[in-house]
């Protein structure tokens, strides 16, 4: 069959796809299944004896120590909640460094001597288990040969029912460490740097008389991705193994016109979001908002704020239900950063603010902020630890998929900066000459309508290009890639954070002891804080070309490629912060390194041998085809007297020539022996693999515009982005 062929199959297909009906009602009405698939607290409170609850509740409220005297009980009573749910199985799920969900499933069941069987679980199987850890990623952390690994109940983090078509699975979500203890996945440093946030943030509101007050970092992460029909997907092996194009010339008409942004979400693609919604309010994962994004085929949902480590599990959760539901519905979901050359990217905003359900968040500033010292005093910590550690946020999420999106006009620069707002801006510009004695307050919207109501002004704007902004009651890290855990980049927020609240807090308790009034000690920190740091405030056009060297000029690192901000993880600070914390040591840092570079070099190395096969095996002998055909035709035109035209001829010859080329480069790259070590291979995936691979895509994006229709062996841009 002819590329032509199966291309028109592919949108035959999508044209006569009919999907599944999907709908909320009557008992189905999301009110009614929310969170119906979760061992809540609302949940144990009936089953669980009341002294088991209350020890439970102090646990996961007030992170008092869990009373191992209480796991049986509740092993009891969620084996017969998940029975009554059709459940067979319980996993532990844990959260590899490979950035996906991991499990192994256990039956309930056991024989017995009479030839029955009996539903155990015990709190001994709730509290540890032990799944094979040899084959995932440690940085060096164990020998591969040595495989036990341990999980630890998260009693933070609510258990849940996963239902599937062939059985219902309880799923317990873990920790997962090493027999030395040390930190074999995300969940473990995340809620280590939450308690050592906590524990410094409590020590400012004592100083501002809040006593033994618990604080908790909350995260809302936006979530971007794309939906291609899976007969396009399944047609492109590029999307198949890589998650995204490694060839494709831009479509004629691609995102130029801004008319998808907002648009009319198409039907397909609506019953594919109320499906998802549906299982992830059965999930209790709070889905609030939902729209299409810049790029045709794009879209992105946004979730309510939630605790840091359940806003972690949830978004693995949410990912693997979308990738779930999107086949149910004949359609691919992808996360990749960039899986098309030429539309935007996609994103995983970090929306980061702390506080407890007594205060609310610490980062609202009010109606007047220069009154309210105490959201300045947070707000002046959140200065310091981006300008103090912007390596360490950057390399938060680096990563080869994440360096295809980051600086260009879709996404945060490189550059680290903070955006603050006119309002803010303007306060702490007062505080840095001395004192702040007014803000800019709201204005009105004077729209010109008289059947429009008058609407109010925010009295600062959002900045789309600043990395780290303010957007009224918290920050959004908005370098976070798609496909990436949030739980990397919130365990960096929460030791910075940890690190300036401690000097913050002990900055005002030595003053306080040495006799200075407590307003004095507050306005000389945050003057301290701005005249040090105010220079990673940048409230401009971050895609502007005078920004990168303005930036270079206040003192602003500019880490373009994973492999300029990983060594960020493994300076002396870097290595001294974490471990004061003790959120990682020294060994657990390295392997995070290590983890990257490998990583990286695996990325680009499966990319670069998915390049040589189709340009091999597809592309080329299409547009040799295609010139072989134009070649006959010429000559038979020369046979039978007329005169004929060889341009068309030596238009597709010479990108062939090119690809020929380039195609014998990335062959030798390769091929190449590099050495062994991670550094060695990553460096050469950048050097030798990328520009390799560059040159290849060239010839072939060059010929996909030359080459007949009919012979054209993939999928387009064109088909890929606009027939859903």
């Amino acid at each position: 069959m002819s590329g032509n062929a199966v291309r028109r199959e592919a949108i035959w297909n999508v044209e006569a796809y009919v999907p599944p009906a999907v709908s909320f009602n009557g008992a189905e009405a999301p009110g009614e299944i929310f969170g119906q698939n979760v061992f809540s607290k609302a949940v144990m409170q009936k089953r669980l004896p009341k002294s088991v609850y209350k020890s439970v509740t102090a646990t996961i409220e007030h992170g008092a120590t869990l009373d191992p005297a209480v796991a049986d009980a509740v092993a009891s009573a969620m084996k017969d909640w998940a029975l009554e749910k059709g459940a067979t199985h319980y996993a532990h799920v844990f959260y590899p460094l490979t950035g996906l969900t991991a499990e192994k499933h256990d039956s309930f069941f056991e024989p017995v001597g009479d030839g029955t069987s009996l539903a155990e679980f015990a709190g001994k199987t709730l509290v540890q288990g032990e799944p094979d850890a040899s084959s995932f990623p440690n940085g060096g952390l164990r020998n591969t040969f040595e495989a036990r690994g341990y999980t630890g109940w998260d009693v933070t983090s609510p258990a849940y029912i996963l239902e599937n078509p062939n059985g219902n699975t309880l799923c317990i979500p873990t920790v997962f460490v090493s027999m030395t203890g040390e930190a074999l996945d995300h969940k473990t440093p995340l809620l280590r740097s939450q308690q050592a946030m906590g524990e410094h943030a409590a020590r400012i509101l004592a100083l501002f008389g809040h006593e033994d007050q618990k604080v908790v970092a909350f995260c809302g992460p936006e979530q971007e991705y794309f939906l291609v029909d899976r007969h396009f997907f399944l047609s492109r092996p590029d999307l198949l193994n890589a998650g995204r194009t490694l060839f494709g010339t831009k479509p004629p008409k691609g995102q130029e016109f801004d008319d998808h942004y907002f648009g009319a979400i198409p039907d397909r693609v609506l019953g594919f979001m109320m499906d998802t919604e549906r299982e992830l309010f059965k999930l209790g994962i709070p889905a609030k908002t939902r729209h299409n994004e810049v790029a045709p085929g794009q879209f992105e949902i946004a979730p309510m704020f939630e605790r840091g480590n359940l806003a972690a599990d949830h978004q693995q959760l949410l990912m693997t239900t979308f990738k779930t539901v999107a086949k149910k519905h004949g359609m691919e979901c992808l996360f990749h950063e960039k899986p098309f050359a030429g539309v935007n990217g996609s994103g995983k905003h970090v929306n980061f603010s702390l506080g407890n359900a007594e205060l609310g968040s610490l980062l609202v500033p009010g109606d007047t902020p220069h009154d309210n010292a105490q959201f300045l005093v947070f707000c002046a910590a959140v200065i310091r630890a981006v300008h103090t550690y912007a390596g360490l946020l950057r390399a938060s999420v680096a990563s080869a998929t994440n360096d295809h999106r980051l600086g260009a006009n879709e996404a945060p620069p490189a550059i680290i900066s903070i955006f603050l707002g006119d309002q803010l801006a303007d306060v702490f510009e007062q505080i840095a000459k001395g004192a702040a004695s007014s803000s800019k307050g709201k204005g009105v919207m004077h729209i010109g309508v008289d059947t429009l109501p008058v609407l109010p002004t925010d009295p600062g704007d959002r900045n789309r290009t600043s990395p780290f902004a303010f957007t009224g009651n918290r920050f959004e890290f908005r370098a976070p890639g798609s496909m990436q855990t949030v739980a990397g980049p919130m365990t960096t927020i929460n030791t910075i954070m940890a690190d300036s609240l401690d000097y913050a807090a002990t900055e005002l308790e030595a003053a306080i002891a040495a006799g200075t009034e407590f307003d004095t000690a507050v306005q000389n920190l945050l003057t301290e804080i701005i005249t040090d740091h105010g220079d990673v405030v940048f409230n401009g056009d971050g895609y502007s070309a005078e920004w990168p060297i303005e930036a270079e000029q206040r003192g602003l690192a500019n880490l373009r490629t994973t492999l300029d901000a990983l060594p960020e993880l493994i300076t002396d600070s870097a290595m001294e912060l974490f471990e004061k914390y003790g959120v990682f040591n020294h060994r657990e840092m390295h392997s995070r390194y290590e983890i990257g570079l490998e990583q990286y070099a695996l990325t680009i190395g499966v990319e670069a041998r998915l390049a040589l096969e189709i340009g091999t095996t597809a592309i080329l002998p299409a547009a040799v085809k295609h010139q072989t055909e134009i070649a006959l035709n010429i000559g038979a035109l020369k046979a039978a007297g007329v005169e004929a035209d060889t341009a068309p001829l030596d238009e597709v010859t010479a990108p062939i020539t090119a690809l020929r080329a380039g195609l014998a480069t990335l062959r030798a790259a390769v091929k190449a022996d590099v050495g062994h070590s991670a550094l060695a291979e990553a460096e050469h995936a950048r050097d030798a693999l990328l520009p390799a691979m560059t040159e290849v895509r060239a010839a072939a994006d060059a010929l996909e515009e030359l080459v007949a229709d009919e012979l054209w062996p993939l999928p387009t841009y064109q088909e890929m982005l606009f027939i859903l």
